[in-house]
């Protein structure tokens, strides 16, 4: 006899990627407090830093989003290394 109600609950959900300006509607078990409604029905926005439109292996092209000054401080570290070597 199969298990009743053990699946996750499917919801309509827009993924909206915020480096390309590009959204891809889709159903998911995702869900977010912010919600849109388009053509009468209701979608929760999932906000995605990076998808297959901006990611560099399928557009091909590379783009450095450095958000947090990590390779500020890696070129950093890599000086001083340089400077002790030397």
């Amino acid at each position: 006899m199969p298990k009743k109600d053990i699946h996750p609950q499917m919801h309509p959900v827009i993924f909206r990627d915020a480096s390309a300006g590009v959204e891809f509607k889709a159903m998911s078990t995702a869900t977010s407090k912010e919600k849109e409604t388009v053509d009468g029905v209701e979608y929760y926005v999932i906000q995605l830093d990076v998808s297959s439109a901006s990611h560099p292996f399928f557009t091909g092209k590379q783009k450095l989003v450095d958000t947090s000054g990590r390779v500020e401080r890696f070129k950093k570290q890599m000086e001083k290394a340089k400077a002790k070597a030397a």
